[in-house]
């Protein structure tokens, strides 16, 4: 990767060039270099396979320019956003300024490129250098790491021994994947002269298990920023939750009081949640909780933080992408909506924007405190910072605090009912606003009887349709132990705890599957 000094440098020179241009106004320029490497795994008992199957990695750099041009009298200003791949050199800016000056367009709602909000940075040097240079056979070893722990979980499993089969009969599957990505970023503008830079790394793996022969199916996740801390404990855990999972059997469809582990906590977040609480999803009259900036959206037992600048945390950041601090954002506190994720030009917006009132439910300009721009990043591409993107709005560390002690704890909370460990295809139906949504249960899940767990539920049998609403005003507790949990394809991490709900809709599917095979 290009080192620090010459990403800081272009940024410094970009800026001088771009501003001595007659027809400039404003100007800002981001500088980024990423490292994606990826180590794929496969391990196959019954077919010929390699453990660690494909070490691989992506690098790009290069610099993206807004610029804001100089209108005439009478004429709205233009504003117009270019990058150029590959080349930090003053010509590599020439040409993103070029493609900034063919995109431009008049932004009637455009207020102006970031200024400074007040508050502080607080992290500094928290990326592992060793990420930052690793070598092949560390990217190789980690890969390992992984899949020697999900194998000793299989060779230590009572269970597995007790069927006195091989491991070729068994047919054990250990599959998924070791991401690591380095960022670096340099960036400044007119309204912000002096260059600021971040560099971070995180490490992540997702990892499924399988019990082919009798139908078991285990998940393990972890997420971390240094290569010393990162212990292959997804293996294990995917492996013992499909040994855990065999022998699934069905449950009728109906209303099921629930526990949602980990993985389903995520998904119903990232997939529902978060975006509806995003700003810019208020401004487009989109979100599920439309005009409730200061109302009860949920049970008062459900808390939701984003923190961008946690020390140790596995989705931190320095800086956001428009060189503003990370921080910490209460989005719901005691089931009230407090806040919303934001970028600056959302934020900015809302204040001008004379529906404003309507989409949040509050005026806005009394509301400043909730709408600060902690949350603007250019992510892209399944990771990275990346130069060619502009500012999105987007979650860092999502954080739920819990006050039940223990699964346990939480299992007899529920009596009987359904443990969802792990679900996917989840997505709004009829619109996010809406907020009905459905999923598919596939996997680490039980049936909870007598306030513990029972039988393993078959995967692919349930169907999850319910209203997001709903579930939220329906939770009864939370786990105060919460684990990263990864969501695909992207940087954030949600720090997923076990909550139980009163309520869920399920629905059987696929049983002409047990007459067809």
């Amino acid at each position: 990767m290009l080192p620090l000094s010459e990403l800081e440098r272009a940024a410094r020179e970009a800026l001088s060039f771009l501003m001595a241009q007659e027809d400039v106004e404003e100007a800002e320029v981001f500088v980024s270099a990423n490292g994606i490497l990826h180590a794929r795994l496969n391990y196959t008992s019954h077919i010929p396979s390699n453990g660690v199957e494909e070490p691989k990695s992506i690098e790009n750099f290069g610099v993206g320019v807004q610029v804001v041009f100089k209108a005439g009298e009478g004429e709205v200003r233009r504003i117009g956003f270019g990058s150029e791949p590959s080349d930090i050199s003053l010509e590599g800016v020439r040409s993103a300024l070029e493609k900034a000056r063919r995109a431009a367009v008049a932004d009637q709602e455009f207020v102006s490129l970031p200024r400074p909000t007040g508050e502080e940075r607080r992290l500094r040097d928290y990326h592992d250098p060793r990420v930052m240079e690793l070598a092949d056979a560390d990217l190789v070893e980690a890969g390992w790491r992984v899949v020697r722990a999900g194998l000793r979980a299989f060779r230590s499993a009572e269970a597995l021994a007790a069927l006195g089969r091989s491991p070729e009969e068994l047919a054990l599957i250990l599959g998924g994947d070791v991401t690591l990505l380095q960022e670096r970023v340099a960036l400044c503008s007119s309204a912000m002269p002096q260059v600021q830079t971040d560099e971070s790394t995180l490490i992540m793996s997702f990892i499924t298990a399988m019990v082919e022969s009798e139908g078991g199916k285990g998940s393990g996740y972890d997420a971390t920023t240094h290569l010393d801390r990162f212990t292959g404990e997804a293996g294990r855990e995917a492996a013992e939750n499909a040994v855990r999972a065999m022998g699934g059997v069905r449950v009728p469809g109906g209303a099921y009081r629930v526990v949602l582990g980990r993985q389903a906590v995520m998904d119903i977040l990232e997939n529902l949640v978060l975006p509806g609480l995003s700003l810019g999803t208020f401004y487009a009259a989109a979100s599920p909780f439309l005009g409730q900036l200061g109302k009860q959206v949920a049970s008062p037992k459900f808390t939701l933080v984003d923190d961008g600048a946690a020390q140790g945390l596995a989705g931190s950041k320095g800086i956001t992408c428009e060189g503003l601090p990370t921080g910490r954002t209460e989005l719901i506190r005691d089931g009230v909506l407090v806040g919303l994720l934001c970028n600056w030009y959302e934020s900015q917006r809302i204040l001008r924007d004379p529906r404003a009132r309507e989409k949040l439910g509050v005026d806005p300009q009394e509301w400043r405190h909730a709408l600060v721009p902690r949350n603007g990043f250019r992510f892209a591409r399944g990771g990275g910072r990346h130069f060619d993107a502009q500012p999105g709005i987007y979650p860092t560390n999502v954080l739920i605090p819990g006050d039940v002690e223990s699964r346990e704890d939480l299992l007899r909370l529920v009596g009987d009912g359904l443990y969802i460990g792990r679900i996917w295809y989840t997505y709004p139906v009829n619109g996010l606003r809406a907020g009905d949504f459905t999923a598919t249960v596939i996997g680490d899940s039980f049936v909870i009887r007598d306030g513990r767990l029972a039988e393993p539920i078959k995967p692919n049998t349930l169907r999850i349709n319910d209203n997001v609403r709903r579930v939220l005003q329906g939770v009864l507790g939370v786990t105060r132990q919460a684990r990263p949990t990864l969501v695909w394809a992207a940087d954030e991490i949600v720090y997923a705890p076990e909550i139980a709900v009163e309520s869920l809709e399920l629905q059987s599917i696929a049983e002409y599957m047990e007459s067809a095979y």
